[in-house]
């Protein structure tokens, strides 16, 4: 049961900077394979590589990896990706003293088959979708400046409770940012709007935005989205990344970088940005920085490889105090 803070602690006293609810599942990446996918044919790829998945657990594994302090509930199992999982997130950093231990339950997987230009993505939710508010410490997860939820629509068993959730951790003095990311079910239940009224910031890109705001194009979304949260991060692409409030706009070009895939792009820019963000950087900072995180892990393969690459992340961090993006406001 979701119980109620005792207290409002200062925010300098706080354990965490950002803490996190969400999933975690293992990403299997295969790459090299036809446009065209034939049954009965045994495809062979050119290469593969396996890494810790789920857009909450990338999100918080690349806060950690930048150097934030974050504390990450999730349903994690004792099967043997659950144990990959887990391993890779505490050599980051994360917290997970207070995951989920389901041991019905297996951890999720998603298959990304790489094309040339676009992806097929199948995944088994597994744990993920038994996760609830029961299984919250609300202590825990207000013991930190800033709330982020990921996975909104995947979230099955707890998503009705996500507006009680938020309105808690409001009430501790915490932020909240909600990157809703896909909903596999495509109904796009309107009942997110009922949570949107405690979100400081939402993160969803151009189709996403659509999707929640029922527009046809992002223009139409973000003139609806923008009246709504204090903050609209609008994520698009190869053409970067722009916020909205309700009187200005910023707009921050993407950073060309090879490509190798676009797994955990979105999230990570979101750590990049809720990085600086947290701590104040005005938003053309803000913005860079989250652009940056999201090029440089398209350069390796999955979400969270080029964040544990030394080299990689060293230049993040010393672009950090350098690069600033044109903005419009």
């Amino acid at each position: 049961m979701i119980a109620p803070a005792s207290i409002q602690k200062d925010r300098e006293s706080r354990r965490f900077d950002v803490t996190l609810v969400g999933d975690t599942n293992l990403d299997l990446l295969m790459y090299g394979l036809p446009e065209v996918l034939p049954c009965e044919e045994e495809l062979l790829a050119n290469e593969m590589a396996i890494r810790v998945g789920g857009s909450a657990a990338i999100t918080a594994h690349n806060l950690a990896a930048l150097g934030s302090r974050v504390g990450f509930v999730t349903p994690l199992s004792a099967d043997e990706f659950g144990q990959l999982s887990r391993a890779a997130l505490q050599q980051t950093g994360v917290d997970l003293s207070c995951c989920v231990s389901l041991p019905s339950a297996r951890t999720g997987v998603t298959v990304h088959l790489q094309h040339s230009e676009l992806r097929h993505m199948f995944t088994y939710a597994g744990a993920t979708l038994q996760l609830t508010s029961d299984h919250l410490d609300l202590q825990y997860l207000s013991d930190s400046h800033h709330f982020h939820m990921s996975s909104y629509y995947l979230q099955r068993a707890l998503t009705p409770r996500i507006p009680h959730l938020f309105s808690e951790l409001k009430a501790a003095g915490l932020s909240i940012s909600l990157d809703p990311n896909d909903d596999p079910a495509h109904t796009w239940d309107r009942s997110i709007l009922e949570s949107l009224q405690f979100v400081d910031v939402l993160m969803p890109n151009e189709r996403e935005a659509c999707l929640i705001a029922a527009a046809s194009t992002p223009e139409q979304a973000i003139a609806t989205l923008r009246e709504r949260v204090p903050l609209l991060i609008i994520k698009r692409g190869d053409k970067g990344a722009s916020a909205f409030t309700q009187r200005n706009e910023w707009h921050a070009p993407a950073r060309p970088v090879k490509m190798i895939d676009a797994v955990g792009a979105g999230d990570s820019f979101n750590a990049g940005f809720l990085h600086a963000w947290i701590r104040g950087w005005s938003m053309d900072r803000a913005l860079a920085l989250g652009n940056l995180a999201g090029a440089m892990s398209t350069s390796m393969s999955g979400g969270t490889a080029a964040f544990c690459d030394r080299k990689s992340l060293q230049a993040l961090r010393d672009a950090c105090e350098l690069v600033v993006p044109r903005s419009v406001v």
